[in-house]
């Protein structure tokens, strides 16, 4: 009881000095089933991170979150049109559940982010609805970071050979010549022969020790058409730090066409690299193109299964790959034979995969190891 009564009297201290705000310079705990809902800032002065209930950030104004201790939630949630301003990081043990409003932070004070710990994750990202700013991972090996700008979500997977001890990561709807929150250009001119050219819309800054693949997606804002006339010359690179300019980080998978799609870069260490986004190269992965798919899961044995004729017929030694439209890997499977019913069979960031995957569109990547082809497409997934 006590506790409620010293969170009022500073509620009601702020209000007379027309500021509202929860100052914590003691030690408030959310317990079991508890939920605790921000309608005013948070001022964070003392320890807030032996939670394990609920902590909401709801309203229509925005709210802030300061102080000189980084609050550390188990679940979380926001639901604010307008957004919470992290002066201060904020944690994650458990859940973040994204319906409305961003997690947002200042992109030119890198020591502020939206922190996921190693059994965290993340529910109802959407353009509306994701960290603006740096979010981060504390030990992890693969990850989708949820990231973006004031008006998308821009999402980079990373995919870590080993465990992450931290890593962050976040999004720049920028051009890299003129970046506005790093000291230096990243002059798209200075790149290695090999790179073709290179976006200048949009780029990601990703931090990390450990070696990694990651996977950029991009749509019609991305405007790759202005930088490619072939889905399969995109590539990843990155500004390398000590080298001084751009080079190729590879394309080892890619799907989709130049309006949707992704690309999966080779391993390398993004601590390397001040950033990373789209180029090209000169000699294209080779990959055909069969036809696209419409898949209708709802046992009235039409479209109930992913049926590839060509594969059972050409080439039974073959191997299947399914990618969401953010490139993340939702199904594999060597020597396929019509198994994918749109239900997930990776272990890695799909959330509640008996529930079966969501609508949407889907690319598909097929080898045919008997003819020594590659295939790609898009496949329609309709409940």
């Amino acid at each position: 009881m006590k506790k409620q009564l010293y969170i009022t009297f500073f509620l009601l201290v702020g209000s007379l000095q027309a500021q509202t705000a929860l100052y914590n310079s003691g030690n408030i705990r959310i317990h079991p089933n508890g939920q605790l809902g921000f309608h005013t800032d948070l001022i964070n002065n003392a320890s807030f991170d032996q939670n394990v209930g609920l902590a909401g950030f709801y309203g229509s104004t925005t709210l802030n979150v300061s102080g000189a201790f980084m609050p550390v939630f188990f679940d979380t949630e926001i639901v604010n049109p307008n957004g919470v301003l992290l002066s201060t990081g904020l944690s994650v043990t458990n859940n973040a559940n994204f319906v409305v409003g961003d997690f947002i932070s200042p992109k030119d004070q890198m020591d502020v982010y939206f922190n996921f710990f190693q059994d965290a994750f993340f529910t109802g990202e959407a353009d509306n609805s994701k960290v603006d700013g740096f979010a981060a991972l504390t030990n992890k090996q693969t990850f989708s970071f949820p990231v973006g700008d004031a008006q998308q979500l821009r999402p980079l997977i990373l995919n870590s050979e080993s465990v992450n001890a931290f890593a962050k990561c976040a999004y720049f709807f920028e051009d890299p010549n003129n970046p506005s929150a790093f000291p230096e250009i990243f002059d798209t001119t200075r790149k290695i022969r090999d790179i073709g050219n290179i976006s200048t819309l949009e780029f990601w800054r990703l931090e990390g020790s450990v070696l990694s693949t990651v996977t950029l997606s991009w749509n019609t804002r991305s405007n790759l058409p202005a930088i490619a006339d072939d889905v399969l010359n995109v590539t990843v690179v990155g500004w390398n730090k000590s080298a001084r300019r751009w080079l190729e980080l590879g394309n080892t998978a890619i799907g989709g066409d130049l309006d949707l799609g992704f690309v999966t870069s080779e391993p390398f260490t993004p601590d390397e690299y001040d950033i990373i986004t789209f180029g090209t190269v000169a000699v294209p992965t080779e990959i055909l193109t069969l036809d696209n798919y419409l898949l209708t899961p709802n046992g009235d044995g039409v479209n109930d299964a992913l049926v590839i004729q060509e594969l059972i017929d050409l080439s039974p030694n073959n191997s299947l790959k399914i990618f969401d439209r953010n490139g993340l890997q939702v199904f594999d499977m060597i020597n396929y034979t019509n198994e994918f019913d749109g239900t997930s069979n990776m272990d890695n960031l799909v959330i509640n995969r008996e529930a079966g995957l969501p609508e949407g569109v889907y690319f598909y990547l097929i080898t045919m190891d008997d003819l020594d082809l590659e295939f790609q497409g898009f496949l329609y997934l309709n409940r």
